[in-house]
């Protein structure tokens, strides 16, 4: 039987399109599409269970996956299959989840799955664009009760221009990479990277998106429509009782505007917000506690965001009792680690970020291996952000989905600024130490003096800070430098990286709808104004890059050579490269070119007299005598007919000083003229046409002596042959 098929198509404009198709591929999914642009194809299925989880909150999980069979390429590995997710995956993952899970019930904790697969790959497309289309486009198709549609778009600007859903070839000329997400009225998620934008060009990169995100709604409306939108399902919702809400409200609230109003720390104000809830929890009988006791949690912290909330919007005080755009205490130091190659501390407040910067050569780059992209990364940056660092104890079950977002982030910040001419592959690692409060921008900052503590000559120093917005749809407060409760209790949260000259990257997440433009724009002022504030203590500290690397950090010289002699420096079975770096203590990487038939040869090492070494060796290897020029040799060996000189200027290479060219007399014994070790010069003539080897003179450069006669050719052996020949020849008898 032939499935019905449903599609929508999304014109892109200049021939692209996006199509959105149903009722063909797993129709025993609770919701499924296949979104295609060009030839990439991305298959998303949604499953819910009908039954509620135990958990207080919703079980949501959102795989992304790419197959490598999408791209005709097996995985790379010992084990041929799919593996863990990569972290590109892993970030495509965490895009469609910050705008999907907002917009599920609170109180809907069924155990949820968003699956999508990219099965088709296409080189001009870049597939996580589309993810979040896929997404809410299945959900569409569904019974799950889900507040509205949604899409993600990614914008760039190229030559002045806005475009939707560029090709990864035409980001390497735009000064925007963004990703938004978004419902058709308010802006959910902005996440991406720029060249030193200004706030303005920004809000008008996420208005440009939004439009185009409206169109790409309107399409998963018209398949819904079409294909038969299910009847949202019926669940167990929440528990309300108002009258339980009220009392606790009558106990707490001016309590806890109080504790907040007293700008405390952060362990202080916990510990009297938890005495305020134990007072309530006395106040009830046994039977009470009995009866509606599992919600008195869920009603107290909803009073203790509103007294925190309205203290803000009132008084403009904070938890910790700054002002809204006050920054927290700062103070750094760099070179703190002995060994490392560069390293700096960065404290905020009460977050904390150690970071260290390792350089290396090529060979030391980050390998991106992804059916959709491959690639590698030659400044790249990992944070760690372990239990201790918010005086918890918890699993340590490796990398965790937010340790590579975090970190993403910071790297998006700083790589612009790492200039192309940079010969090193600079490694930086953030070591969070404390958090209350941002340690991604706090990694920014620390990262930023690392870099210049290290000697990597950075355009310009990158400072971060996070924000914050309180609404309450009339009155609003702009948060500079946010604490981590503040970042739960706020309206939006969000991140900006930048320099004195603009932007470099930002992540936002939008919790209110129908947030205007102008707020956004004030805020991403304020923001401007707490980076410029951060900037200055970290220039105050260093103020620029390191005039050279540190003694113990390795040193780097490149040098290209014709692709013609890298198999003579690397030699058989790598015996001379590898004897080399030996010898010289360093580390010598080739990088073949087979466009310019070039190779770019890294030397890496920490003592420059081995440097220099392996330099020499090249440029021995590279050494061409030409006709007609004079060279200072060496004697390295006596033969009976004549002595084997090494050029000075390229040790290594050889040549026959012929016993017939050493003198204008004649000589006998070669060591009557010249002896080991002796240096003169000689005269280079190229291949001599009669032996076909390199020839040199020693008595080309001395003077003739008086009379003197040359001695007749020798004649070759077919002179001879053919003379006695001709001896042999019978006489003309006539």
């Amino acid at each position: 039987m032939i499935p019905k098929v449903f599609k929508e198509v999304i014109d892109l404009g200049h021939g692209r399109e996006i199509s959105i198709e149903t009722g063909k591929l797993a129709k025993q999914a609770h919701g499924s599409v296949v979104v295609q642009m060009g030839k990439a194809m991305l298959l998303c299925t949604v499953v819910s269970n009908y039954k509620q989880s135990d958990l207080d909150f919703l079980p949501l999980t959102v795989d992304y996956r790419e197959k490598f069979a999408a791209a005709g390429r097996y995985p790379g590995g010992f084990f041929k299959r799919e593996a863990r997710p990569s972290d590109g995956e892993v970030l495509t993952m965490r895009l469609v989840d910050r705008v999907l899970r907002p917009l599920f019930p609170k109180d809907y904790h069924a155990e949820t799955q968003v699956m999508i697969q990219l099965m088709s790959n296409d080189e001009d497309v870049m597939p996580d664009a589309l993810a979040g289309l896929a997404a809410s486009s299945a959900i569409q198709l569904s019974d799950f009760p889900f507040e509205c549609a949604i899409s993600e778009a990614r914008v760039a600007r190229i030559d002045g221009e806005f475009v939707i859903n560029p090709s990864r070839s035409q980001l390497k000329d735009s000064d925007i990479d963004m990703m938004i997400g978004a419902s058709a009225d308010s802006v959910m998620m902005v996440e991406g990277e720029m060249d030193e934008i200004s706030e303005e060009e920004m809000a008008d990169a996420i208005k440009f998106a939004h439009e185009a995100i409206k169109v790409q709604i309107a399409a998963q409306l018209r398949l819904a429509e079409a294909f038969g939108k299910k009847e949202v399902r019926e669940y167990e919702t929440a528990e309300v009782n108002e009258d339980l809400q009220k009392r606790i409200h009558e106990i707490a609230y001016d309590k806890c505007y109080a504790i907040a109003k007293k700008g405390t720390s952060k362990a202080e104000r916990g510990n009297a917000f938890a005495e305020v809830k134990e007072e309530i929890k006395a106040s009830f009988t046994e039977e009470e506690k009995e009866e509606f006791g599992h919600l008195v949690g869920d009603y107290y912290r909803k009073t203790e965001k509103e007294a925190i909330r309205e203290l803000t919007l009132t008084e403009g005080i904070r938890l910790d009792g700054r002002k809204t755009d006050e920054i927290r205490p700062i103070w750094c130091e760099v070179d703190y680690l002995p060994s490392t190659h560069g390293s700096s501390i960065f404290t905020r407040g009460e977050t904390q970020a150690l970071a260290t910067v390792t350089l290396g050569t090529s060979r030391d780059s980050n390998k991106i291996d992804m059916p959709s992209y491959e690639g590698e990364e030659s400044f790249y940056l990992h944070y760690n952000f372990p239990p201790f660092c918010t005086g918890e104890a918890r699993p340590l079950r490796g990398t965790s989905r937010r340790e590579v977002g975090h970190g993403n982030l910071a790297q998006r910040g700083l790589k612009g600024m790492v200039p192309d001419d940079c010969p090193y592959t600079v490694r930086v690692v953030s070591e969070v130490l404390e958090s209350n409060g941002s340690s991604s921008m706090a990694t920014v900052c620390a990262g930023t003096m690392a870099l210049m503590d290290a000697g990597v000559k950075i355009t310009r120093p990158v400072s971060g800070i996070a924000m914050g917005l309180i609404s309450d749809g009339d009155r609003y407060s702009v948060l500079s430098d946010i604490l981590g409760d503040e970042d739960h209790l706020g309206d939006m949260d969000f991140k900006v990286t930048g320099t004195s000259e603009g932007i470099t990257a930002c992540q936002m997440d939008i919790k209110i709808k129908g947030l205007s433009y102008e707020i956004l724009v004030n805020a991403l002022q304020q923001a401007r104004a707490g980076r410029i504030h951060i900037l200055e203590k970290i220039t105050d500290t260093i103020a620029a890059p390191a005039a050279d690397v540190k003694p113990h950090s390795p040193k780097m010289v490149t040098r290209v050579i014709p692709n013609e002699f890298i198999g003579a420096l690397i030699g058989p079975g790598g015996k001379v490269i590898q004897e080399l770096q030996k010898q010289t203590d360093t580390t010598i990487v080739i990088n073949e070119d087979p466009e310019t038939e070039e190779g770019i040869v890294e030397i890496l090492g920490t003592d420059q007299n081995g440097i220099d070494q392996v330099i020499t060796k090249i440029d021995s290897l590279m050494f061409k005598p030409k006709v007609g020029n004079s060279y200072q040799v060496k004697v390295i060996k006596m033969l009976d007919f004549g002595a084997v000189v090494e050029y000075m200027e390229a040790p290594g290479n050889e040549v026959l000083l012929h016993v017939s060219e050493l003198a204008w007399e004649r000589t006998e014994n070669v060591s009557d003229v010249v002896n080991m070790g002796d240096v003169f010069e000689v005269k280079y003539f190229g291949l001599d046409p009669r032996t076909r080897k390199e020839k040199v003179s020693r008595k080309a450069l001395l003077e003739k002596p008086e009379g003197y006669v040359a001695r007749p050719p020798r004649e070759d052996n077919k002179g001879r042959d053919n003379r006695r020949r001709d001896d042999r020849k019978p006489k003309n008898r006539n």
